[in-house]
């Protein structure tokens, strides 16, 4: 039942306003109202002209959630949005921005418990204003070790003269935040972040990992600088969280205060509720206002390095290696890995899908999903799964190149992989939730004969590269034996494609490209220092 709420001069319509969103605290969606608009003077600054991605949860934290980022259609029309392009070329997506208390409040009262804005601001889709470090702890570790390791990249940007910013994330980890203000890119940015990030693993094993790779973090915390791209989203400041029984916010905190809790040992002092944290901002005011105004430039040197080795070579992900490794590309038709091309905004851009009918020495099924610049791959032994609930194995293979996704053809008996590949589906793949890294994608394929969602998660039970993969959402009608021995790509049955080979023109082009990529890995590698 909609009931229209008082708060202060503003009146929100809202559905069902008891309904309580965080049980542990009794909290409500009328609380998460009030709340935002009570915090509406701290946080618009730093959301205005942001389109930012919402992580709704309208049954509340223990219920179904979904992420928001295309305006849904019953957005107010007063609501201010920001179309930003698809890669794909399709419509564009239109993000809300949060310009104003009314908007904010609409967005609280449609159960938008966090907010997470980008790093830019519209229409400059390609100029970040600040640089983030997300310090997440991995298991054995806590708040106070992201401390730890927060002072001492603190004690690195220091001697680059960059001042920055730390915030509690209002769950297990920290944020540290370098403003910019100034003309500069996301590659520039990322490839910052990255260095960074490696130098303080380099310097503190014990305590730091860089890879993304879940299984690397036990005991240490892990430096996220991968945030810092055009299509990444991070919790505001002054969001609320959904992580806990209790609601929490991302609370910006002085380094003084990180150095208390850690000398005390007292990680409850770095959690605010809703009440403590108005209650603060009445005291202390916004500690992360000169991260708005505040200008910096990073070290003219690191910058000038980037866009040379950006002009001069291309980039090749380190996960096509073992792909490379594998295969003779004298012999095979299949693509060698090729140089990437840096691609434009990827904000709002589906990634694709292509689902490959394998009869090597088993006849099997490769799903294959797009992932910065790789396809991600598995191996299918039943196929894709239909009945809703129902699981099959899926083997993690090795990634794949991009090429791959159009690859159909024979590869020769004897090379890896012998045998005739078809494109069997081929389309577009949407991720609903979930981290390839932590072990688990929720996601919704839409092909010519696959529709509908799918989850992969790790099953070491099963084996070290097993993972389940299962029917979710709705049941779909099984295809056809005769859809099911079609190309999706050129309507031809495996038989038919046996007998053309001909994706064997290929072979000249990806022999070169193998050797080129062989000559490149001999090469020593150069270790990269942060400019200090």
């Amino acid at each position: 039942m909609k009931q229209t709420l008082k708060v202060g001069k503003l009146s929100i319509p809202v559905d069902n306003p008891d309904k309580v969103l965080y049980p542990a605290a009794r909290f409500t969606r009328a609380a998460v109202v009030a709340y935002y608009v009570g915090v509406s003077r701290f946080i618009l600054p730093h959301l205005k002209n942001r389109p930012v991605a919402l992580k709704r949860y309208p049954e509340g934290i223990h219920g179904e959630s979904f992420w928001e980022k295309d305006a849904p259609s019953f957005t107010p029309s007063w609501v201010k949005t920001a179309p930003v392009p698809r890669r794909s070329g399709m419509l564009p997506i239109n993000y809300i921005v949060v310009n104003d208390r009314r908007t904010l409040g609409w967005v609280a009262s449609i159960a938008s418990l966090e907010i997470h804005p980008f790093l830019h601001r519209v229409p400059m889709l390609d100029t970040p204003t600040m640089i983030v470090f997300d310090l997440d702890p991995g298991e054995g570790s806590d708040v106070l070790t992201c401390v730890q390791v927060a002072l001492r990249l603190k004690d690195v940007l220091d001697r680059m003269q960059l001042e920055s910013f730390p915030k509690v994330s209002g769950s297990k980890g920290i944020q540290v935040y370098v403003p910019l203000n100034t003309a500069v890119t996301y590659e520039i940015t990322q490839a910052f972040a990255r260095t960074v990030a490696r130098l303080l693993e380099t310097e503190h094993p014990d305590l730091v990992v860089a890879e993304m790779a879940k299984h690397l973090r036990a005991g240490k915390v892990f430096i996220d600088w991968s945030q810092n791209a055009d299509h990444k989203t991070t919790v505001a400041v002054y969001s609320l969280r959904a992580k806990r029984h209790r609601p929490y916010v991302s609370m910006p905190v002085s380094w003084e205060e990180l150095v208390q809790a850690l000398e005390r040992k007292e990680p409850d002092k770095l959690y605010y509720g809703p009440a403590d944290a108005i209650k603060r901002l009445g005291v202390v005011r916004d500690l992360f206002a000169p991260v708005l105004t505040l200008k910096q430039k990073l070290p003219e040197t690191f910058v000038q390095g980037v866009k040379s080795s950006r002009s001069t070579a291309a980039r090749q992900p380190k996960s096509l290696v073992s792909y490379a490794e594998k295969r003779t590309f004298a012999k095979t038709p299949e693509p060698a890995p090729a140089a990437i091309i840096p691609h434009r905004s990827r904000q709002g851009g589906r990634r694709r899908f292509v689902v490959q009918k394998h009869a090597a020495s088993h006849l099997h099924y490769d799903l294959r999903l797009e992932s910065q610049d790789v396809l991600r791959s598995w191996s299918v032994p039943k196929g894709m799964p239909y009945a809703l609930s129902e699981r099959r194995l899926a083997i993690a293979t090795e990634d794949h190149p991009l090429d791959y996704l159009t690859f159909e053809g024979v590869i020769p008996e004897g090379e890896y992989g012998g045998g005739t590949v078809m494109v069997w589906d081929i389309g577009t793949c949407d991720v609903i939730e979930g981290n390839y890294w932590k072990g688990r994608l929720h996601f919704f394929l839409s092909g010519s004969k696959l529709k509908g969602e799918w989850v992969i998660e790790r099953d070491p039970e099963r084996g070290e590269r097993a993972w389940s993969l299962t029917k979710v959402g709705s049941a779909m009608k099984p295809i056809s034996p005769k859809r099911d021995d079609t190309s999706a790509l050129s309507s031809r049955t495996m038989a038919q494609i046996a007998k053309a080979r001909d994706a064997e023109w290929r072979r000249d082009r990806a022999a070169a490209a193998g050797d080129k990529l062989r000559a490149r890995k001999q090469r020593p590698e150069r270790k990269t220092k942060a400019s200090t």
